[in-house]
């Protein structure tokens, strides 16, 4: 019954009834006074299975829907309506539903002054900028409800309402909240939901995410514990952070220095890592990053000469043959790398035992950690896709492009020294 805040944010796991809850709050507000909610998924036809027969059954188990097919709504209850959908209250309350996939349909509704994101981490993060602009109204205080599952630490609904780790931005610890269960904030109310919460589950169905952790520990986090992470099979399970000091004590005369570069410029980014091969463990270090955007090419090799990069050989990608050959003009030993494809590149990083990174390199460590494979619409993954645009992980695939992990002769054991 909480209206306090203008934004309310219901995070939990599967079956902690945050859909249910929402919808009867949003019935009893539309039942007290007039209000224009707009409940939105990413896709308009998912409403009919989920959102849109939610608040049809909480409705009828209130005994406020009014199905009698009169033209006056009876008092007091409401009417479902399809073709569009939409819930006409006896005082004038309506609930329509909208689909992101369709935005020119959103411009045309006025004086909304609460809106419900379902899902709201399959909404694009532009998305939902353009819906907070769409809350207006003239005397009503305006709220919006989001509601999701969690999801990896890289979608936008983390980056916004907890940590931005790129833009060093916190705005609130999820694990503080995962603990308090509830905060808020100056602006938003945040709620954390467990199967637990919900009376009404069946033992069956808890016990059901109880064993998940025994097969599917990524998915039980988020499904059980109702907490952010990687959903899915990481791509590099091996990957450990350390401190820098612990990471320069192992960058000794016997390992093999390996450098890469992706390019980028206004919506992707530059990288380059420096990584170092332990030849007998199977260790990959990384040890320095470079990770900017927007910059020209004169200025990033203003960038590689201040960090001293002109006598250290690089290998970069081979689509970007005019950017080598500029760097190799202003005396980067810079050269295109071999054409492996992604999976291939993928297999190889898979083969290090360990892959550490120095907590000098947060981006790298940020792209890394959370790294899963792409989905397709049938849950199968895609080979060589990913969760994110890795721009580190193709750096290090650039820089170790002439080596192969399993050996450990030739090529391998010829370039030492950084």
């Amino acid at each position: 019954m909480d209206w306090t805040k203008k934004f309310q944010f219901l995070i939990g796991g599967y079956g902690s009834s945050k859909s249910y809850h929402v919808a009867l709050k949003l019935v009893l507000k539309c039942l007290q006074e007039k209000r224009k909610v707009l409940v939105i998924r990413e896709v308009y036809d998912t409403h009919k299975d989920s959102t849109f027969a939610l608040f049809k059954d909480i409705l009828e188990s209130l005994d406020r829907l009014d199905d009698t097919g009169r033209k006056r709504i009876a008092k007091g209850k409401a009417r479902a309506k399809e073709s569009p959908y939409e819930i006409v209250f006896s005082n004038g309350s309506r609930i329509i539903f909208k689909g992101m996939d369709k935005p020119a349909k959103l411009k045309s509704i006025h004086d909304i002054s609460i809106i419900w994101v379902e899902e709201a981490s399959e909404v694009k993060y532009e998305g939902f900028k353009e819906l907070v602009g769409r809350l207006r109204h003239r005397n009503l205080s305006l709220h919006m409800i989001l509601s999701s599952n969690p999801v990896d630490e890289t979608n936008w609904i983390y980056t916004h309402f907890f940590v931005d780790e790129e833009n060093e931005k916190t705005t609130l610890n999820d694990e503080e909240l995962y603990k308090l269960r509830e905060i808020k904030t100056e602006t938003t109310y945040y709620h954390h939901s467990k199967a637990d919460d919900n009376m009404f589950l069946p033992q069956s169905y808890i016990d059901e995410l109880d064993d998940m952790k025994n097969y599917d520990p990524d998915l039980h986090r988020v499904a059980r514990e109702g907490k952010f992470g990687a959903n899915g099979e990481k791509i590099l399970p091996q990957l450990e952070v350390w401190d820098s000091a612990d990471v320069q004590a192992q960058l000794t005369s016997d390992k093999v220095y390996k450098n890469g570069m992706d390019f980028g410029f206004s919506d992707s980014y530059n990288a380059i890592v420096r990584m170092a091969v332990d030849i007998e463990e199977k260790w990959l270090y990384i040890f320095w990053e470079y990770y900017t955007k927007g910059k020209t090419d004169p200025e990033i090799a203003e960038d590689m000469m201040k960090a001293g990069l002109q006598k250290v050989m690089i290998k970069g990608d081979n689509a970007e043959a005019k950017t080598i050959v500029y760097l190799q003009q202003r005396g980067f030993r810079i050269l295109p790398c071999y054409k492996l494809t992604r999976v291939e590149n993928t297999k190889k990083m898979k083969r290090f035992k360990k892959i550490i990174v120095s907590k000098d390199c947060p981006n790298t460590i940020r792209e890394l950690k959370n790294l899963t494979q792409k989905k397709d619409k049938n849950g199968k993954a895609i080979p060589g896709e990913f969760n994110i645009d890795p721009h580190t992980f193709s750096a290090m695939w650039y820089g170790l492009d002439d080596y192969e992990v399993t050996n450990v002769k030739g090529m391998n054991a010829g370039y030492r020294g950084r």
